[in-house]
C-alpha cells in the first residue's frame, strides 16, 4: 500500500512522475499524453533538475560530511 501510495502521489503531484531524469524529460516532450511536458517547459525543467542535484550535493557535503 505504501509503495502504491507513493507512486500515485508522485504521478499526480510531480511533473516528472517520480523520475528526476533529464532524458525522461526530453522523451516526455515527444509524447502527446496528459503526462507529457510542453517543449517550452523542457529547458527550465532540466535546469531545475540540475540545480536540485547541485544543491543536494552541496547540502550532503555540508551536513553529512563535515570537515
Amino acid at each position: 500500500m505504501t509503495i502504491a501510495a507513493y507512486i500515485t502521489g508522485a504521478y499526480w503531484f510531480t511533473s516528472s512522475t517520480s523520475f528526476a531524469n533529464p532524458a525522461v524529460t526530453v522523451a516526455r516532450m515527444m509524447t502527446n499524453t496528459f503526462c507529457g511536458i510542453s517543449p517550452e517547459g523542457v529547458l527550465p525543467f532540466i535546469l531545475a533538475q540540475i540545480l536540485g542535484a547541485v544543491l543536494a550535493s552541496y547540502l550532503v557535503k555540508q551536513i553529512v560530511l563535515p570537515k
